[in-house]
């Protein structure tokens, strides 16, 4: 639990998830690129998350990417991965992230349209009491209140809470609540959001920008660690474009740019499965490739 708790307060790099020229998974691919990130120095690897096309998987698709960037990883950087959908089957596949040898699981925030925030909390907490691994709890929801974020966070085996709401004040607010206990707050919107959660006490903050260009991630987390918050957001500002073209229809494009980067960079990965955007439109493919090409080679991950 106490590496766990200092990884999550490092930089939780999502990992693509490749495919080959028959829409299969390329494992020996999957545990390369784990490997680059691991290398990288990048701190938790997230296995299967929203960025690995979590909910366009199967379960025993999941299972095999789980495997594989532990296998990538090695050792140099924890794994945690991602579970989720039906409770049981969140349960079932922490199960077998255990065996397969992660060290923490990510459940995804409950995608059914009528859960209860209550029951929503209800949903991870049940979660963390059938898990042997510890448990960090992915929130979305803007509709859960800071008492149901408190019931989560109190939990022995919930050791982190992703945040990936732009609600600052309630943020701030959860992390007033919840300061006699050891959770970390971990911004879930990426490099662009990092700075102003860690303002109101966050800690770390999740990549898809590692599979790309790991360097500039860490220069931002290394910024924000110091308490330079200039030199974060200036950092921010060289990959600004970048995230933003992640976010075009409701962030419909945000794993298609990151897999389109990593193709136009030297690692064909594969497109997007459906209903995800499977490819970028060409004009949008085109200014992704001036932008990467005004950035320095070495930013690359290699």
């Amino acid at each position: 639990m106490k590496n766990v708790n200092a990884s999550l307060g490092g930089i939780s790099g999502v990992h693509v998830t490749p495919y080959d020229s028959d829409g299969e998974i390329d494992l020996d691919l999957t545990a390369k690129i784990v490997s680059r990130i691991a290398g990288a120095g990048i701190h938790n690897i997230v296995s299967a998350g929203n960025t690995g096309e979590f909910f366009s998987l199967t379960f025993e698709e999941v299972l095999k990417v789980h495997a594989a960037a532990v296998q990538g990883a090695a050792g140099r950087s924890i794994v945690t991965a991602s579970v989720g959908r039906s409770l049981r089957e969140a349960i079932s596949t922490s199960r077998q992230a255990k065996i397969t040898g992660a060290d923490a699981v990510m459940a995804h925030h409950p995608r059914d349209p009528f859960a209860a925030p209550q029951a929503q909390a209800d949903y991870f907490i049940a979660l963390a009491e059938a898990s042997e691994l510890p448990v960090v709890a992915y929130i979305r929801s803007e509709t859960m209140g800071v008492s149901d974020l408190r019931r989560i966070a109190e939990h022995p085996n919930i050791p982190g809470i992703k945040y990936a709401a732009t609600n600052i004040i309630r943020l701030a607010a959860c992390i007033r609540e919840t300061s006699d206990l050891d959770t970390v707050w971990i911004c879930g919107l990426a490099e662009g959001w990092a700075a102003p959660f860690y303002s109101v006490g966050a800690r770390g903050f999740t990549s898809g920008l590692v599979n790309v260009a790991p360097v500039l991630s860490l220069a931002v987390w290394n910024a924000l660690e110091a308490g330079d918050y200039l030199q974060a957001r200036t950092i921010a500002d060289q990959i600004g474009a970048f995230e933003e073209m992640r976010t075009k229809y409701e962030n419909g494009t945000n794993v298609t740019v990151v897999k389109e980067a990593m193709t136009i960079t030297g690692t064909n990965v594969g497109a997007v499965r459906l209903p995800g955007l499977r490819h970028l439109e060409t004009h949008d493919r085109s200014t992704l490739a001036k932008l990467l090409a005004s950035w320095p080679k070495e930013l690359f991950a290699s």
